[in-house]
């Protein structure tokens, strides 16, 4: 998981509860989606104009992401 052994902001006795192992393993999900749209994915050289062809430049990365993530799923 992704939790501190030392200097971590977050008291004991929420570190032990089943929400916060969820909290990590949910955020983690999140974290990855974001890195591939933007290592494998075209968002991070993005050469768009405007909030709505942005918009759609994401939605498309990651709708691919998904995709691709479906089928990794449905291989298992």
């Amino acid at each position: 998981m992704a939790a501190k052994t030392q200097g971590s902001a977050v008291p004991e006795h929420i570190k032990i509860t089943e929400g916060y192992k969820v909290s990590l393993r949910r955020r983690k999900m999140i974290e990855e989606a974001f890195g591939w749209v933007k290592d494998i994915g075209t968002l991070r050289r993005l050469m768009a104009c405007g909030l709505d062809k942005i918009r759609a430049h994401a939605l498309l990365n990651f709708a691919a992401y998904n995709l691709t993530r479906l089928g990794n799923l449905l291989a298992s």
